[in-house]
């Protein structure tokens, strides 16, 4: 009952209390004595941190370590998030949702990603999977498949990667034929989150028999159901970090889709595939913040309880200035995923900034719990301190979603367009 109540409650405040689509730090009004940015969060941010926050102290942390030694999935965690109202906050009020903007998604992630990231990249992937319907779904589709997920907890899944084609995606192989009113699938995707706990995937599958046809003609977007027969689905991978999130490899053998679930029409998948990353990346690279901070409180909190020489490490100018420039890192990440995630709520292309905070994000994340690492000393190579797991579950923000290299090849183009203009 009380986290049905904490529900009600947020959705009241997504619901009355939030400006236009709930989004970045508010610019001030007339009467403020303030002009132009505000850092300050509205009411309603503060209730989603706050609840988020408690939520992953209290009930991730403690399980966070188990979780990751046995790569069990964490249902039990994912539900409560549901309770709670602390996923799928994006999915449009017509289908049952909170109709969350970017900015406040990305305070909950953060807070989450704190707790244990793993947790996190189940959960958010939720939102990869559901983005392409999210923009491109006609309102049949929406209600029909987001709809489901505001009505019980269930996954989804989005499936691009291939094994011979993750960032080159003008390399896939999968195909989609068309056969009266359904089309045929076969191919293979590789890499999947939540690919075995998923209820329905969107799919990226060439459909131009033209073998010279360019990335914007000759893919298209499906949504398929994860039961429907032929669809194989592949064992969970062992990885070095987030080991309790679901990741595998799905094989589609004749797989027939009705055409009702193609989004938008032929051709259309590519840009839609692509640009549902403007609206996640800002949240991956908050999930990277949040790694980074607990990174960062955990590297503190040891360096003022352990004495070396005399004194506790705190005191050492070495070790302060390796915990200063972790904190200029944090919060300089942090504002990188904030300006993202305004510039995508404020209704602008934010290809661009959407990039540079993965890119400065994921990268900060790995720095960040290297260095906690080495403020533990040997303690830090042993699990029985928190933060060699915060140092291999780093590694992936500069591969998931848009490798670190792919990153900056985007900053680059979007940089010489801008100068050029």
């Amino acid at each position: 009952m009380a986290a049905l109540k904490v529900t009600r409650v947020l959705q009241h405040i997504a619901k009355h209390g939030r400006r236009a689509q709930s989004t970045a730090p508010h610019t001030a009004t007339a009467s403020s004595s303030h002009s132009g940015f505000s850092f300050e969060l509205s009411e309603q941010q503060k209730e989603f941190q706050a609840t988020a926050r408690k939520f992953a102290r209290e009930e991730i942390v403690p399980v966070a370590a188990q979780y990751d030694k046995t790569g069990e999935y964490p249902v039990p965690i994912i539900k409560r998030a549901w309770e709670l109202g602390l996923m799928n906050g994006h999915i449009p009020e017509h289908c049952g949702g909170l109709n969350l903007g970017i900015f406040d998604s990305c305070l909950i992630t953060e807070e989450i990603a704190y707790g244990c990231t793993g947790i996190q990249t189940a959960i958010e992937a939720n939102s990869l999977g559901q983005m392409p319907v999210i923009i491109a779904g006609n309102q049949a589709q929406q209600k029909k498949y987001l709809g489901r997920m505001t009505e019980e907890p269930l996954m989804c899944a989005y499936c691009v990667t291939e094994p011979g084609a993750g960032s080159d995606v003008a390399g896939l192989k999968t195909r989609a034929e068309k056969k009266g009113d359904e089309y045929i699938i076969n191919g293979q995707k590789m890499w999947i989150t939540n690919g075995g706990k998923a209820n329905w995937y969107f799919l990226l599958a060439r459909t131009s028999s033209d073998s010279k046809a360019s990335t914007g003609k000759a893919f298209t977007g499906f949504i398929v159901e994860a039961d429907s027969p032929g669809v194989q689905i592949g064992r969970k991978e062992l990885n070095m970090g987030q080991r309790c999130s679901d990741t595998r490899g799905i094989v589609f053998e004749d797989v027939r889709v009705p055409a009702e679930n193609v989004l938008i029409g032929e051709g259309a998948g590519f840009k839609i595939a692509m640009g549902a990353f403007d609206k996640t990346r800002p949240p991956v690279a908050a999930g990277a913040v949040g790694l980074a901070q607990r990174a960062l409180d955990e590297a503190t909190k040891y360096s003022l309880e352990r004495r070396t020489f005399g004194k506790v490490l705190a005191e050492h100018q070495a070790v302060s200035f390796m915990l200063a420039e972790m904190a200029m890192k944090v919060e300089l990440a942090r504002m990188g995923y904030q300006r993202a995630a305004w510039e995508v709520d404020s209704g602008k292309r934010n290809t661009y900034f959407a990039s540079i905070a993965k890119a400065f994000a994921g990268d900060i994340a790995n720095q960040v719990a290297s260095d906690a690492v080495q403020v533990f000393g040997g303690n830090g190579f042993n699990s029985d301190y928190p933060v060699e797991k915060l140092m291999r579950d780093a590694k992936i923000y500069q591969i998931y979603e848009g490798t670190a290299q792919i990153q900056r090849l985007i900053v680059a183009r979007e940089h010489f367009n801008r100068f050029k203009e």
